[in-house]
């Protein structure tokens, strides 16, 4: 059993700064990529950012220069720092990890946490 817990949204001004966190626990073995992803009213789910294992990141063109997603291995965490918000940033953020029980052998499963909800007014 794997579960992943957000924290971090909250009500902001435009131009300010939240900072998400998601912390993984339970069977983990190994971690593959984690990433951030959200969910505006009416629209599809989106990728914001991602990492790799390897500390390889990509953004969303609509985050770059704005958003920075990093983790801590040793914490099984993903964070995602948002400056310079816009309202429409405005959306439900969800991470995802990609995650398997044995550390060397074994296929990854995506789970998903359970959203954090980001308001950003103008």
């Amino acid at each position: 059993q794997v579960q992943l817990v957000e924290s971090g949204g909250g009500l902001v001004q435009a131009g300010g700064s939240l900072r998400l966190s998601c912390a993984a626990s339970g069977s983990i073995g190994s971690i593959n990529a984690m990433g951030w992803y959200r969910q505006a009213p009416g629209k599809q789910r989106e990728l914001v950012g991602a990492v790799t294992s390897g500390d390889s990141t990509n953004y969303a063109d609509s985050v770059k220069g704005r958003f920075t997603i990093s983790r801590d291995n040793a914490k099984n965490t993903v964070y995602l720092q948002m400056d310079s918000l816009k309202p429409e940033d405005t959306a439900v953020y969800y991470c995802n990890a990609a995650i398997r029980r044995y550390r060397f052998t074994g296929a990854y499963t995506d789970y998903w946490g359970q959203g954090t909800q980001v308001t950003v007014s103008s």
